[in-house]
């Protein structure tokens, strides 16, 4: 099997994980509809707090279903929605993709990458230790951030589970993602 979307959550609440949907609905500019974090400008309360005005780079959560497997490896339990994504996939390096990649979803919907996303301590409310499992150290002593990436929506359109995803890297020089 190729690239595709696993699964797809929303949740109008800002709770920390979000139900499983039959399909969302990307709206350019915007994010996805009827979810929290909707919006041309942030929308994360954190980041409301420091200053409302900022545009929008999370509009869009994905997190790569392999991380479930390493996780449960670790002995978590983590499905899809579980961490507050909106679209779960497979077969895509998430992390490794620089800044500017789009992620063709489905028939219409394209992504722009704009970085990664920076779990908070609410990680080990869901699961006591989790967030030592997703944010870690390499080698090298560089932060490790693995709970998937954020984007902004470049065209609206449906996103099923079982869509396709196409990777479109942007021109170079690539710059490698860094936590939004």
């Amino acid at each position: 099997m190729g690239a595709a979307v696993i699964a797809v959550c929303s949740d109008g609440e800002h709770a920390f994980s979000k139900p499983v949907r039959e399909r969302i609905t990307l709206l350019a500019g915007l994010g996805v509809e009827g979810d929290a974090h909707l919006g041309v400008t942030v929308q994360h309360r954190s980041r409301v707090a420091q200053d409302p005005t900022q545009p929008n780079l999370r509009q869009v959560h994905l997190i790569h279903s392999e991380l479930f497997t390493e996780l449960d490896a670790a002995g978590f339990r983590v499905h899809p929605g579980d961490l507050g994504e909106n679209v779960t996939t497979s077969g895509v390096d998430l992390l490794g993709l620089p800044v500017g990649t789009l992620l063709h979803l489905g028939a219409e919907a394209v992504v722009e990458i704009t970085g990664l996303r920076n779990p908070c301590r609410q990680i080990d409310g869901f699961s006591d230790g989790l967030l030592k499992q997703v944010v870690g150290r390499d080698a090298q002593g560089e932060i490790v951030r693995k709970a998937g990436v954020m984007g902004v929506v470049r065209t609206g359109g449906a996103v099923h589970p079982g869509d396709e995803i196409r990777v479109v890297l942007p021109v170079g020089p690539h710059r490698p993602l860094e936590r939004v």
